[in-house]
């Protein structure tokens, strides 16, 4: 089913589904991803990589291991690659060559905590392997018969061995690794899932059933039982029993020595666990980090301020820790306690670095969940407290991308450009690329598909500078989708200017004649109507005699009436006398000479 679903699609489309798979847990099925993936891009050393992280997490370590060397065929330097290889080593228990390209990776890049961390690991396995130098006390003394005893007990050796033969090998050393004790302290929770197994294995009538796929159940059993054996071998290996109990007793005499301890001391103590902390954090392991920090903060809290002088500093770091763990645990309402204990102390005590982290983690947290305006009002706080150009162009970034949800293009624009000055003054050109995509986002939602367009290439030009292949391809999807709306909003603004073109106007001389006729008729009823209202008014005012208002009005109020009406009957006249010299000026424009619309008589000879 799984094989089916996935026959169509691009590189990148595989790539993205497989890795989320991973993520999930769901290793089979994006194993199936990255096969698919590479059989788009046979070679590819990040597709490699992240099968090889598949075959790793299903125990497949041959085949994990000859991934991550494929990575490398080409390119030495790949770092991702350098780590898988170390990674598969160590979980194979070659701990002495994983070291070794632990250590190829930390020269090439120093910066990445889980090279550091890899060669830690790697170097307390060798130890708890074979002790420590500093534990082996070499005594020089005259006596040296013992070389002697030593020969003849080496030659007696030889003998017994070559008098057993390799099945009574493989059974003492099954027998030696089957201590239940051992086992049991080995193996943790799982000791009781092989001994579930191994009780099984005493059935005879399930070992010889068979599943619907027909494995048989005894082959099943023997592969779980196997399964836990090897790594029973490997956590032996790592960390065998003695360095378990050594470990416990130099905990217990480290508690001890805890209760009284110098300044000194309690400063060794701080620096060494906060670097323990954040390495477990930047590691991949936010739940140890987490319990550490607590331990930590536990600890620092039953000290007292003559003690550790800056305690409230501490206790503040170590919570902003607890945050980002939980942050990193996706435990968002937890965390954003903790980032707000660190920010009440931060203002309390007047910190500002520790006021920056505060607001810079609680803006992180807010953006997660989609609070974008708690996440704009936390930033913008910190922008007065942001030290360099680099700080402040990720600081800009950032909320131009909350404003961009919150669809204000206009605000995530401007914090677009502030981005792009900070970064070109830092020099750095991945995030100028950031903040080109901003821009040009932002562009697009305002429909100014021109200026987005030029963004956009700007931003393809720093993809191709810094040799993003993910970043471009993103950039031409996003490009040809901008061009296509911009040729849309030019072909609808041309059609827009055409239906208002005054070549489609109607003048032909059909039209013209008509309008001309019909303007002709409303003049002559208008001059017609005046003149009867004219008449009507002289003789009205002719009849009329001064004192014969039945109301027994004043006669000189009906006078000043009257030489008002007269004088706008004068206007009106007036009026009327101007339209009827346009209409006749039109109408002899229309005729003939002769007046009558007829051809007019020759003229004498």
């Amino acid at each position: 089913m799984a094989a089916d679903a996935v026959q169509g699609g691009t590189f990148l489309s595989f790539m993205a589904e497989g890795t989320l798979l991973y993520q999930r847990g769901e290793y089979e099925k994006a194993l199936i991803y990255f096969n698919n993936a590479l059989k788009l891009r046979p070679g590819d050393k990040y597709a490699l990589v992240a099968r090889s992280k598949c075959y790793l997490r299903l125990g497949d370590t041959q085949n994990s291991l000859k991934d991550a060397e494929a990575s490398l065929q080409n390119d030495k330097t790949f770092s991702k690659g350098l780590y898988q290889k170390a990674e598969t080593l160590y979980t194979m228990g070659d701990f002495e060559f994983a070291l070794v390209f632990y250590h190829r990776g930390y020269r090439l890049r120093p910066e990445l905590q889980k090279f550091r961390l890899g060669i830690e690991k790697s170097q307390e396995a060798i130890i708890n392997c074979v002790g420590s130098p500093s534990s082996v006390k070499l005594e020089n003394k005259a006596d040296l018969c013992f070389i002697s005893r030593q020969a003849e007990s080496k030659q007696a050796d030889q003998k017994l061995q070559v008098k057993l033969t390799p099945d009574q090998k493989q059974t003492k050393k099954k027998e030696q690794v089957r201590n239940q004790k051992t086992e049991r302290q080995l193996l943790g929770e799982l000791y009781a899932d092989k001994a579930y197994l191994e009780k099984l294995l005493k059935d005879e009538d399930l070992m010889e059933s068979s599943t619907r796929q027909g494995i048989k159940v005894a082959d099943l059993v023997l592969d779980g039982i196997s399964y836990l054996d090897t790594r029973s071998e490997f956590w032996q290996q790592q960390k065998p029993i003695y360095a378990r109990v050594r470990e416990r007793k130099l905990r217990q005499q480290r508690w001890i020595r805890d209760k009284k301890q110098t300044p000194a001391e309690i400063g060794r103590y701080i620096v060494k666990n906060m670097e323990d902390i954040d390495m477990l954090l930047s590691g991949e392991s936010p739940e140890e980090s987490c319990k550490k920090a607590e331990r930590v903060l536990k600890t620092i809290q039953g000290w007292s301020d003559d003690e550790v002088p800056n305690k409230n500093e501490i206790i503040g770091n170590l919570h902003s820790c607890i945050g980002n763990a939980q942050f990193e645990m996706g435990q968002m309402e937890a965390a954003l306690r903790s980032h707000k204990v660190d920010l009440a102390l931060a203002r309390q005590n007047k910190l500002p670095d520790a006021l920056s982290r505060a607001l810079d983690n609680i803006g992180r947290v807010y953006a997660r969940i989609g609070k974008f305006e708690q996440a704009i009002e936390s930033w913008e706080e910190k922008i007065p407290l942001a030290k360099s150009s680099l700080e402040k162009t990720w600081l800009f970034h950032e909320i131009g991308r909350c404003y961009l949800k919150l669809n204000k293009a206009e605000a995530a624009q401007k914090y677009g450009q502030r981005s792009l000055q900070s970064a070109d003054e830092e020099g750095d050109v991945e995030w100028q690329l950031h903040a080109y995509v901003l821009m040009a986002q932002a562009q697009v939602n305002l429909k100014n598909y021109r200026s987005a367009i030029i963004n956009f290439e700007k931003a393809l030009e720093k993809a191709t500078l810094i040799h993003n292949e993910a970043a471009q391809n993103a950039i031409i999807i996003a490009l040809d989708d901008v061009s296509k709306s911009f040729i849309e909003e030019l072909r609808e603004k041309r059609e827009e200017r055409e239906a208002y073109s005054p070549k489609e106007r109607d003048f032909s001389p059909a039209t013209s004649k008509e309008s001309l006729e019909k303007y002709r008729e409303e003049s002559e009823l208008s001059i017609k109507s005046q003149d009867a209202e004219k008449q009507k008014e002289a003789g009205g005012n002719y009849k009329e005699e001064p004192g014969d208002n039945k109301e027994g009005g004043n006669e000189t109020e009906i006078k000043e009436e009257s030489r008002e009406e007269e004088k706008g009957s004068e206007g009106e006249e007036k009026e009327s006398e101007g339209e009827k010299e346009e209409s006749e000026g039109g109408e002899k424009s229309q005729e003939e000479p002769g007046g009558d619309g007829k051809q007019p008589d020759p003229a004498p000879g």
